[in-house]
């Protein structure tokens, strides 16, 4: 059997406290700070209003006035949407752009953030500053396991959001064609966009390098439109300018020669999230 003698006890003990105090001063484990951030965390989130709308396990509508249609009920957004009141929705500049919401006012809150696009408007919806009307499948979200249903039920509540970067993993911006484009006027939905997902500005560059970029106005919604009044030369480029970050990234020759209105056209770009 061995045996520590006294003086060997008393240095092992000083190194154990020396290694102890070097280690919580190397890695900064301090808990005051530890609570101070999460402190800073929550306080990230604001207060709005939450209703639902459309079918239980549905997607609000099909589309709505951002004019996404029948994508909204399909992955990426795979029906985690909400129409925006006017602070949201922006008369449209909104589009697109993802918030976290998280309810605990209910006892079917689960108190757990979701992540929702606005990807439609409410207009009506003033009686808060800030107010989601959640597709019933992202409001039913925000509960505890199995009590979606009992969430709905209570119709309206108070919760807390938070602006977010849009992250579609693995999905490039894609630009649909609007149906009453011609060879002299062009409109073009945007989707997908990481980041910000809603657009400050949308240029477009006709086929030649010596071309200018010509600022496209916002149609309605994420559909944005140029009434050239003269023919357009395809492939067009198309430069998108996020709405909060202001950054800028070209779709170069997106739209191809022979572009047919209808028909959507897929990029090899998009944000960094």
């Amino acid at each position: 059997m061995a045996f520590i003698t006294r003086p060997n006890l008393f240095s092992l003990v000083t190194f154990a406290a020396t290694f102890s105090l070097l280690l919580n001063s190397c890695f900064g484990f301090y808990p005051k700070l530890l609570n101070a951030s999460l402190a800073a965390s929550e306080s990230d989130w604001s207060p709005a209003g939450a209703t639902w709308y459309g079918s239980p396990t549905g997607a609000g509508s099909d589309g709505g006035a951002c004019g996404y249609g029948g994508a909204v009920d399909q992955a990426p957004f795979s029906s985690m949407v909400s129409a925006g009141g006017p602070s949201l929705f922006k008369s449209g500049k909104g589009c697109g752009a993802c918030y976290e919401v998280k309810c605990t006012s209910n006892s079917a809150c689960s108190g757990n953030p979701v992540t929702v696009v606005i990807t439609d408007e409410c207009p009506g919806c003033v009686s808060e500053s800030v107010h989601f009307d959640l597709s019933g499948t992202s409001f039913g979200a925000m509960a505890k396991s199995g009590q979606a249903e009992q969430l709905r039920n209570a119709g309206v509540l108070q919760i807390q959001y938070r602006k977010v970067d849009c992250n579609y993993r693995g999905t490039t911006i894609s630009f649909h064609v609007d149906s009453g484009s011609n060879p002299n006027y062009f409109a073009t939905l945007i989707e997908y966009e990481n980041g910000d997902g809603d657009l400050a500005s949308v240029d477009l560059k006709q086929a030649l390098d010596s071309d200018p970029w010509i600022s496209m106005q916002q149609s309605w919604g994420a559909v944005w439109k140029l009434d050239a009044g003269s023919k357009l030369r395809a492939p067009f480029s198309l430069r998108l300018t996020s709405l909060d970050s202001r950054k800028t990234i070209v779709a170069n020759g997106v739209i191809p020669a022979g572009w047919e209105p209808g028909k959507t056209y897929r990029s090899v770009v998009n944000f960094n999230p």
